[in-house]
């Protein structure tokens, strides 16, 4: 087998890096070398997958994973088009020259076969694109490219049935490109004639103009999606935990066998500590195990629980969701795929990003409840408790669990890579 050099350009985006080392890793071990241009953040888990780390030195990068090194702060924000213009200036689009630049100062000091870029760093694929080496876009989540047999993106929408639907989706599209994509032009543009290249009509052509597009998902979960483009493949979700995970050492006595229920919130701060406190309160006094994982932006010694509820920063989901009966989450791809992969039912409570699609596409699969992340105790415990007796959800999450199974043949994500260097 030919072993080519890889480099990859990321940024810590919580859930989504984990799904790209994982893939990093596997290169590494079948000869390739990987340099990782990235947020200094991710260099240790750079290292376990046996790839070498450059950080950013101009973009905009963390240097940890507090919530005090947040960049972009959308949770902060307080409609969704304020996260959407905290997402473009701070991170995605105005400094979009930073990152092409640096994309393309490393490629031609060091020289790779092939890069591989997460599609929301635009400015990284254009320093790509203008290094003429084939390149390829990861979505690490459900597709936010425009499809015909697809609703828009982040409002959490079902699929269009009949004329009306169709109609909502392309007022919803256009509205989109008025209010949201039309302002980040202008910035990747810039970011494309510093490097020599023509300027684009959209934002989203940053992505399609990559020789491939590779969608970390299941395309049962995108709601069967087929991609009207050629270089858009589906490679399927990443199952494994975060290579920063420890280990978890239950409190409680084997001989216990209440309901386990997993409440996994977003890997970065989304202001979700209140939120916490409630499900807790809301866990407390019904007869259940609870496994609560705050992620590395928050404290778990800022909360406090019951001795039947063992708080965390972090915990092996892979091993607690063989025996878990629910999961309670932000509804983060990589928490909501592993979790139908298992066969368990959900809570899906989102925050914001890409969330409510996510747990739109739960509820279509049967297989839990969408809750606001504003409901009382009370709701939350209603909730719970119906989730823990509804044979119907736990069969929903089966036939997810089924379906995904099936899905996973092989290693498309490096088989696709691996092309691309050979051109094939």
């Amino acid at each position: 087998m030919r072993t080519s050099k890889f480099l990859f350009a990321m940024w810590e985006g919580g859930g989504t890096g984990p799904p790209e080392l994982a893939v990093v890793g596997r290169l590494v071990a079948r000869g390739h070398a990987v340099t990782v241009l990235g947020d200094p953040s991710l260099s240790q888990d750079v290292g376990r997958a046996g790839a070498s780390f450059v950080p950013w030195r101009d973009a905009p990068h963390r240097k940890t994973r507090t919530a005090e090194s947040e960049i972009v702060k959308d949770w902060a924000a307080l409609t969704p088009l304020g996260a959407f213009a905290r997402a473009r200036d701070r991170h995605a689009f105005r400094p979009a020259h930073l990152f092409a630049r640096e994309v393309r100062e490393l490629f031609d000091r060091e020289g790779f076969d092939g890069i591989a870029s997460d599609a929301m760093l635009f400015g990284a694929l254009v320093g790509a694109e203008a290094t003429r080496a084939p390149f390829a876009a990861m979505i690490p989540m459900t597709s936010f490219l425009p499809e015909p047999d697809r609703p828009p993106p982040g409002l959490g929408l079902m699929p269009a049935r009949g004329l009306l639907g169709r109609l909502r989706d392309r007022a919803l599209y256009t509205l989109g490109d008025a209010l949201l994509w039309r302002s980040c032009l202008p910035y990747l543009n810039q970011a494309r004639a510093a490097v020599g290249l023509s300027p684009v009509d959209h934002p989203l052509e940053q992505i399609t103009r990559a020789d491939r597009v590779l969608v970390q998902t299941s395309p049962w979960f995108d709601f069967r999606a087929t991609p009207r483009s050629g270089n858009v493949r589906y490679v399927g979700p990443e199952l494994g935990d975060p290579s920063w995970v420890a280990p978890f050492d239950a409190p409680w006595s084997p001989a216990n066998r209440d309901p386990l229920v997993l409440v996994a919130f977003s890997t970065t701060f989304m202001g979700h500590a209140a939120l916490l406190e409630r499900v807790i309160r809301a866990l407390s006094p019904l007869a259940v195990r609870g496994v609560v994982t705050t992620g590395p932006g928050l404290d778990p010694r800022t909360l406090r629980a019951p001795p039947h509820i063992a708080v965390r920063a972090s915990a092996p989901h892979a091993a607690i969701l063989r025996e878990a009966a629910l999961v309670i989450t932000h509804a983060g791809h990589g928490t909501v795929i592993r979790t139908l992969a298992n066969g368990v039912p959900l809570i899906a409570m989102p925050m914001g990003r890409d969330q409510s699609d996510n747990a739109a596409r739960v509820v279509a699969a049967g297989a839990g409840i969408w809750l606001s992340p504003r409901s009382s105790e009370t709701t939350l415990r209603s909730a719970v408790e119906r989730a823990l007796s509804d044979s119907s959800l736990r069969e929903g999450a089966t036939r997810a669990r089924d379906i995904l199974a099936h899905e996973r043949a092989g290693d498309r994500a490096v088989e696709e890579l691996e092309a691309l260097v050979r051109g094939a």
